[in-house]
């Protein structure tokens, strides 16, 4: 009996231990759910007293945009051509032609209008010439002869030694006497006309453009070409323009242009549009007259940039420009201060700037920079770019 008895109390003993234990847990659970309740309700009051959170745009990313709005732009073409005297003079023998004796002009050098740029040998004009000289004399010789008898003889008719016939007879004589006189001035003007055109002379004031022709070289009319020259020294390129863009030019469209090589240009104006087009090239010319420089050489190639009208577009820097697959585009920011993406077609582009053709009316807020990391309908913060309007 005392056995049983020893087990019971050690049963009684584990019991009571047990129930200990477990009124502890829950003693612990309940405070740790009261510092909980606790802390909830700090944080509640707290968010409560505390200031609003920053409103999400407040964390939007900060994008700087540009309000381009209109302005003139000039639209230009592009086109390529050659270069050319506008007025080129071919010279050649005007005369009968000989033997060159010098040539003294040089391809590079100006010359003023009739200015000698060749002369052909004439010993035999030369003496040909002295010959009619002299034949003037003699011709003025007869007539002197011929007027003194003449004067004799109507000293004489009032006497009646001579009759009236013999006096007409004289006048005939002296009149003939005179004649010849003109004939051989006339002879001998046209000698040194002909000596004269053996002188090679520039028809105008110009540039020598290129010379064919040697002292010792034989030359006759039909020898052709010996000097080109531009007249004044005008210049100009002719410049090859398709149909459509032939149409939009004019008669005083300027133009610049940019020999190859070349690191300059020149400031010209179309003076002349072709009235026909190329059937074979669809093509037509365009003439931009140039003032003379030693880089617009004829015959060199060069292209050009010509103005054809103008039109108010927006103008914007190139870094707000994008592109891709579907073409060119920028960003613009909305009423909502979101960004979205505007599909835009290019117009003229210069060093700095960009038009826009199509797309923009010009009081959009666009995206100056950093498009490139944005997405449609991104919330951001505008920041207008400083001296912008």
């Amino acid at each position: 009996m005392t056995f049983v008895s020893g087990n019971l109390e050690g049963e009684q003993l584990a019991i009571g231990e047990t129930t200990v234990r477990r009124r502890r847990r829950w003693f612990v659970l309940a405070g740790i759910v009261a510092l909980l309740a606790a802390i909830g309700a700090y944080v509640a009051f707290r968010a409560k007293d505390a200031p609003d959170a920053p409103a999400a745009a407040d964390q939007a990313p900060s994008v700087t945009v540009v309000v381009p709005g209109a302005q003139n732009v000039e639209r230009t073409i592009a086109a390529t051509g050659s270069l050319a005297a506008k007025r080129e003079m071919p010279v050649g023998v005007a005369g009968e032609g000989g033997m060159v004796a010098r040539v003294l002009v040089e391809p590079g050098q100006w010359v003023r209008a009739g200015q000698v740029l060749a002369t052909i040998d004439r010993s035999v004009q030369t003496q040909t010439a002295a010959s009619l000289a002299s034949q003037i004399n003699v011709a003025r010789s007869d007539l002197t002869l011929a007027q003194a008898e003449l004067d004799r003889a109507r000293s004489l008719v009032d006497r009646g030694f001579i009759s009236k016939a013999d006096v007409q007879r004289r006048i005939a004589t002296r009149d003939a006497a005179a004649a010849r006189v003109r004939v051989s001035q006339a002879a001998l003007s046209e000698q040194r006309a002909r000596n004269a055109r053996l002188d090679i002379r520039a028809p105008a004031a110009g540039l020598i453009l290129t010379r064919g022709v040697e002292p010792g070289q034989i030359v006759s009319s039909a020898t052709g070409v010996l000097f080109r020259m531009a007249r004044d020294g005008q210049m100009e390129m002719r410049a090859q323009l398709s149909e459509s863009d032939l149409q939009t030019i004019h008669v005083g469209s300027s133009a610049q242009v940019t020999p190859v090589g070349e690191q300059r240009s020149f400031a010209g104006t179309v003076w002349q549009i072709a009235p026909v087009i190329d059937p074979q090239t669809r093509q037509g010319i365009a003439r931009i007259q140039l003032s003379y420089n030693p880089a617009l050489r004829p015959g060199g190639f060069a292209s050009a940039t010509i103005v054809a009208g103008g039109a108010r577009q927006p103008e914007l820097p190139q870094s707000a420009l994008l592109s891709d697959t579907r073409g060119n585009y920028v960003y613009i920011v909305d009423a909502d201060n979101r960004a979205r993406r505007r599909e835009v077609t290019l117009g003229s582009v210069t060093e700095n700037k960009v038009a826009i053709a199509s797309g923009l009316n010009g009081d959009e807020r666009v995206v100056l920079s950093a498009g490139a990391f944005l997405n449609p309908g991104q919330l951001v913060k505008p920041v207008r770019q400083t001296g912008a309007r």
